[in-house]
């Protein structure tokens, strides 16, 4: 029986726990491959097994060349040896696949296409393998301006069967405005489009007001089929804590729109009995864990944007306590002063701008899972949450060059980007080498 060093390596890392990683620049990674050589070079003779204790004798293999990290060293932390793992700097390369006009939310179809949403109301679907950008008609008319326009775009669990997605976006009435949930069939064409029937209109933001900010409406479903939606506070800040209203809020209904009778606030009826959790101020990512522990961002004022675990029935604060202040410098109390209400697990100060979320199960970077990736507007860049069970901290920040308006896993494990804004590329990433 012949091991390679990098059998050798990936047995050495699958016998230990796996909570430290070491980054490796482009140079170092070069140091590390000629290593590599070596050693297998040195490989080349059978490995003896001794016959005397079932244990294996173990291999003498010659260490790898020393690598310097690039940058301090991070634990996760738990139970069980530490091991090393390498991971390049940047762990990803970036691939252009299309070019949009204000992409905001994407989603994969069973066939491995995306849908993409375009802020101003149009519907596309992108096929990764050619580039190919088709349009799907039968999308409500949405009114664009400000924050506002088409949002995001969700798959029904039993799509394959349904063809049913959910849309959310933003319609005017008057001088108000306020964000509303349909969902509809989809019926791609042989043009690489498609179109939908069936529209239905199955939630919206009570009540609507003046302004074209904060409306969040972010999508989920979770895994027993409830539907999540994130309502911001259309910066009117005091409806964030008033139960006769849904802004400010996250929401927990059924696929069909209707009211889950576990909810904690059913027995008020009305709007209350939507609401999972109060005090928000503009939630624009969403996403489970693999503990199916739900997780979500806000922008916040003048600092403390913040990332919640969300629990059911809690006061996350808004606008009572915050980690930053108001614009132009107004203090507003720290969450420390309100033990009583629900404080964010990690806040940025000065700000990310967070924009989409997805939290990493896939196989292709075994690095990254279990960890969150966050879209940065502000920060122009892929900021990346490490969880130790409820406890979490950013664990590093990849700069991007454009701001990053939505983020997904994709069906292989690639991680998939939108940069915001007009011209903004639907990026593909994917391990260097």
């Amino acid at each position: 029986m012949r091991l390679t060093w990098s059998a050798c390596l990936f047995l050495a890392l699958a016998l230990a726990g796996c909570d430290e990683v070491v980054v490796e620049t482009s140079s170092q990674r070069e140091e590390r491959t000629a290593a590599e050589t070596r050693a297998r070079q040195q490989l080349a003779s059978p490995v003896v097994v001794s016959r005397r204790s079932p244990e294996r004798a173990a291999p003498q293999v010659p260490a790898p060349a020393a690598v310097a990290p690039a940058a301090a060293e991070r634990a996760t932390g738990g139970n069980g040896p530490r091991r090393r793992i390498v991971e390049p700097d940047p762990p990803f390369r970036s691939t252009p696949v299309a070019t949009l006009d204000e992409p905001w939310a994407m989603t994969f179809l069973p066939d491995g296409r995306l849908l993409v949403t375009q802020k101003a109301g149009s519907l596309r679907i992108v096929d990764p393998a050619t580039g190919r950008v088709g349009t799907v008609s039968g999308v409500p008319a949405v009114a664009y301006g400000g924050q506002g326009g088409l949002g995001d775009v969700i798959l029904h669990p039993q799509y394959a069967s349904n063809r049913r997605i959910y849309l959310s976006h933003v319609e005017r009435s008057g001088s108000l405005y306020g964000a509303v949930v349909v969902r509809a069939r989809l019926t791609p064409d042989s043009a690489g489009g498609g179109h939908l029937d069936m529209v239905e209109r199955i939630w919206e933001q009570v009540p609507k007001v003046g302004g074209q900010g904060h409306f969040s409406h972010r999508l989920a479903f979770d895994a027993g089929g409830k539907l999540w939606i994130t309502s911001g506070d259309r910066q009117k800040f005091d409806p964030a804590q008033d139960m006769s209203g849904n802004l400010g809020k996250i929401l927990r209904l059924n696929a069909d729109g209707s009211v889950p009778a576990d909810n904690p606030f059913a027995n008020q009826g009305g709007v209350a009995a939507q609401v999972w959790t109060r005090g928000h101020r503009n939630p624009l990512g969403i996403a489970f864990d693999a503990e199916g522990r739900l997780w979500a961002h806000e922008m916040g004022p003048e600092g403390g944007d913040e990332l919640n675990l969300i629990l059911r029935g809690r006061n996350y604060g808004w606008p009572l306590v915050s980690n930053g202040n108001h614009y132009g410098g107004a203090p507003i109390p720290d969450h420390g002063t309100r033990p009583d209400l629900e404080a964010p697990k990690t806040w940025w100060t000065p700000v990310i701008a967070p924009a989409g979320m997805v939290i990493y199960s896939g196989n292709l970077f075994p690095t990254f899972r279990g960890d969150a990736f966050i879209g940065g507007l502000a920060s122009q860049a892929l900021v990346r949450v490490r969880f130790n069970g409820t406890a979490a901290a950013e664990y590093r920040r990849y700069p991007m060059g454009r701001r990053i308006r939505e983020v997904e896993q994709g069906p292989d494990g690639a991680l998939w980007l939108l940069e915001d804004g007009a011209g903004g590329r639907l990026l593909r990433l994917t391990p260097p080498g």
